[in-house]
């Protein structure tokens, strides 16, 4: 067989189509994702052995797309296991209990984007952040008469934004790498961005607290839900400490997945040991989950949930997903869109609104966010290099189109991860993710102004 060819623009615009289609009538008619992205993989195979490739070519690209991402199944597999055995050990439920009897309704929204901000930029993880001060924060909206997608957007905003400036965090390094930065330059480049944003947005959801929650909370509902935890499980301060820990050894630079492992394997103790629970029972939770009834709806759904069996539908889209962008990069699909416009880049304006929405269609057609950032800064190097703006510029836009944007995408790895974890559909907190929409419009700003696009021979300090 001959060398294979790109593909032709009306050849990757077909097969696009033809994806979103599949993905949004798999949507509509409430079927699982999962096969959808499963189908569109052979479509995909379809072009490549089109435009020339062997079969053992494209499985190859879909395994290596695969193992790229395996880091982010093996965390959510810990996160889910962390998850169940903080229900059952009190921990989750004592975190609850306290915001219910501390936080005031109408500053609520602004304390949970505070909440989440600094423990994402303290531990350096999206995922652990709303995994853990996520799911607490959306029990205590609830139990305040919050509305939880706006809850599930203050704690999205606070997550991504600490995740962005934290120098732990492996996608804001992966960022770096692929911009070829260094991690620390990148990060400051983001101070100039995400603080604005973080502000505005910070503001948006003060003025949404004092909106929805200025009147008084429902004193009846929350003392009965309280009354209601207090019946189940032993409440103090000691509940708390698995959470300690945890976030003190991701903040010490200490690996995610054993750290995240080893605080489930706390949780399992504190549930023998200060909530009762037999061994075997108290061990299951971490792949079972916890499950509990008592006489409030909300508490039966918000504590029962967790383990690694709760993961395990978004951990085949995120398989399915990488295999997908393995191949899309594979047979230079994003490549061919953007030969097709990028002699139109001319401008740092157009090289702004360019890079995000080669983010956004990284994680629409990648279905992650890791190959969102790792395609992006291929694709899009050679533009800043010939226009003459530093590559801290490109790894800044990077993380706007395609971090900030990665849980937009009902499909995309974040996507399904936010969704299930905090029990909220995509389409419901979209609206509300004001950060990234925020970040978007400042970015787009500074592009089209000029305003910190910095030159290669600008050698000022950024910060």
């Amino acid at each position: 067989m001959g060398q294979a060819r790109l593909p032709s623009l009306l050849e990757v615009m077909s097969v696009l189509v033809v994806f979103l289609a599949i993905v949004f009538s798999f949507t509509i008619y409430e079927l699982p994702i999962q096969l959808a992205l499963f189908i569109s993989l052979f479509v995909v195979i379809g072009l490549g052995l089109m435009v020339g490739y062997t079969y053992d070519d494209l499985q190859a690209a879909m395994i290596k797309g695969i193992s790229n991402g395996l880091e982010a199944v093996l965390i959510l597999l810990a996160v889910g296991a962390l998850v169940g055995t903080w229900i059952a050990g009190g921990v989750v439920p004592t975190l609850i209990y306290f915001g219910l009897e501390f936080i005031n309704p109408s500053i609520f929204l602004l304390a949970t984007l505070v909440i989440c901000s600094v423990t994402a930029l303290a531990t350096g993880t999206s995922w652990g952040t709303v995994g853990t001060a996520g799911i607490a924060m959306m029990g205590i909206g609830e139990g305040l008469g919050m509305p939880l997608p706006m809850v599930a957007g203050a704690i999205l905003s606070g997550a991504y934004f600490g995740d962005k400036l934290s120098p732990l965090s492996d996608s804001t390094v992966l960022t770096a790498s692929m911009s070829k930065v260094n991690v620390i330059q990148h990060v400051k480049s983001m101070l100039y961005l995400d603080v604005p944003a973080f502000i505005i947005t910070g503001i948006l959801f003060t003025i949404a607290g004092f909106m929805y929650g200025g009147g008084e909370a429902d004193l009846d509902k929350v003392n009965s839900i309280m009354g209601s935890l207090t019946d189940v499980f032993n409440i103090n301060g000691l509940m708390l400490l698995p959470a300690v820990v945890v976030i003190g050894l991701l903040v010490m630079k200490k690996p995610s997945i054993p750290t995240i492992s080893f605080g489930a394997l706390l949780g399992i103790v504190w549930a023998i040991g200060f909530q009762g629970m037999g061994l075997a029972d108290a061990i299951s939770t971490a792949y079972s989950g916890f499950n509990i009834t008592t006489d409030i709806d909300f508490i039966n759904d918000l504590l029962a949930g967790g383990g690694i069996s709760g993961m395990l539908g978004s951990i085949v889209v995120i398989i399915f997903g990488l295999g997908f962008g393995g191949l899309l990069e594979k047979i230079g699909v994003l490549q061919v869109i953007m030969d097709a416009f990028i002699h139109k880049i001319q401008s740092a304006g157009s090289l702004t609104s360019s890079t995000l929405l080669v983010g956004f269609f990284s994680n629409v057609f990648g279905c992650a966010m890791y190959v969102s950032l790792i395609l992006t800064p291929k694709i899009m190097e050679r533009s800043y290099d010939s226009l003459g703006y530093r590559r801290d510029t490109l790894s800044r836009n990077t993380e706007v189109g395609g971090t900030m944007t990665s849980s937009m995408v009902p499909w995309s790895d974040n996507g399904i991860y936010m969704a299930a974890t905090l029990g909220i559909s995509t389409f419901s907190y979209l609206p509300f993710m004001w950060m990234s929409f925020v970040s978007i419009i400042i970015a787009l700003i500074y592009g089209y102004t000029g305003k910190f696009m910095w030159k290669n021979q600008d050698t000022r300090e950024t910060v």
